[in-house]
C-alpha cells in the first residue's frame, strides 16, 4: 500500500507566506512607533520642566529671548505668546505665532526657535525707514507725521529718536500700499539722480509719479519746484543758475514750473 505524501508547497504559496509574515512584524513596528510617540508627545506636553514659565504681568520674561527688535515694541512681541505662558513650549503653534508677529508695526520678518527644554527665541528683522510720510488725516487739512520704508509701509515715529531723512508728501494712509511703494521708489529715483544736491530737498511731493514736485530753501524762502519725471539734476541746476536774476525779476513767486528744459514759468 503506496504511503501518503504531503502536497509540497509551491513557490508562490512561499512568497504570500513570506509577505504577510513581514506584513505583520512591520505592522507591529508601525503600531510600537505610533505608541511610542504618543507617550513621547504626552510627556512633552505635561511635564512641566518643559513650561514656559512667564507671568503676562512681567515686561520681560527671562524664557522669550527677543533678538533683533530695537523699534517695534517689545510688549507686543510679548503679548503674541501670552495664551502660551505657562504650557509646554512644544504645543506652541510656530507658524501662526509668526503670523501674529508679522503684524507688529516695524516687523519685516520673524523667526521662532523653540531651544530645549523651556525656552522660546524670537527673532525679528525691523523694516528700514527711507523718509518720513505726511499723511493726511481723515478730510481736514491737517497731517500727521510717519515713516516709511521702500516697501510703502507706514510705521509709527519712535519717541525720542532722530531720523535724517527727506518728507514725502502726496500719499494717503488708506491707499493701496503697492501705490505707496510706487510713489516712494518715484522719490528714491528723483533723489538719487540729483545726487549730492539732494541733501537740499526738505520735501518731496509724489502726488503724480509723472509730475514730481519737490521744496527746497532758498535765500531763507521755501520753493516749489515742479520737475516732471525726467532730467530732474539737469533742471534742478539750470534753475539755480538762473534763480538770482529770476529772484531780482520776480521775487514774490515760490512756485516756479521745470518741466520744459528751455524755459522757466513762475507760477
Amino acid at each position: 500500500m503506496p504511503k501518503y505524501a504531503p502536497p509540497k508547497k509551491t513557490l508562490k504559496q512561499k512568497l504570500n507566506w513570506r509577505l504577510w509574515a513581514r506584513l505583520l512584524v512591520w505592522s507591529a513596528v508601525a503600531a510600537g512607533l505610533a505608541f511610542g510617540a504618543k507617550e513621547v508627545g504626552s510627556f512633552l506636553s505635561r511635564d512641566p520642566r518643559f513650561g514656559l514659565a512667564c507671568d503676562a504681568n512681567e515686561a520681560a520674561c527671562a524664557d522669550l529671548e527677543i533678538r533683533g527688535a530695537v523699534y517695534a515694541s517689545k510688549q507686543r512681541i510679548q503679548n503674541v505668546f501670552i495664551a502660551d505662558f505657562g504650557k509646554s513650549v512644544f504645543l506652541i503653534p510656530l507658524a501662526e505665532r509668526r503670523r501674529h508677529l508679522l503684524a507688529i508695526d516695524w516687523v519685516s520678518a520673524a523667526a521662532i526657535s523653540r531651544i530645549w527644554p523651556n525656552h522660546i527665541v524670537v527673532t525679528i528683522s525691523e523694516r528700514n525707514p527711507v523718509a518720513f510720510a505726511k499723511v493726511p488725516v481723515g478730510s481736514s487739512a491737517r497731517n500727521r507725521l510717519a515713516l516709511i520704508d521702500d516697501e510703502g509701509v507706514l510705521l509709527s515715529v519712535p519717541p525720542r529718536v532722530r531720523f535724517r531723512l527727506p518728507v514725502l508728501s502726496g500719499i494717503t494712509e488708506d491707499e493701496p500700499e503697492a501705490e505707496r511703494r510706487t510713489r516712494v521708489k518715484s522719490m528714491q529715483h528723483l533723489l538719487d539722480d540729483l545726487g549730492p544736491q539732494a541733501k537740499d530737498i526738505s520735501e518731496v511731493n509724489a502726488a503724480t509719479p509723472e509730475d514730481m514736485r519737490v521744496i527746497t530753501q532758498l535765500d531763507g524762502h521755501a520753493v516749489e519746484l515742479w520737475l516732471g519725471d525726467q532730467h530732474y539734476r539737469s533742471r534742478y541746476t539750470h534753475f539755480l543758475s538762473y534763480y538770482p536774476e529770476i529772484h531780482r525779476r520776480s521775487d514774490e513767486s515760490s512756485v516756479f514750473d521745470l518741466r520744459m528744459d528751455d524755459r522757466i514759468l513762475a507760477k
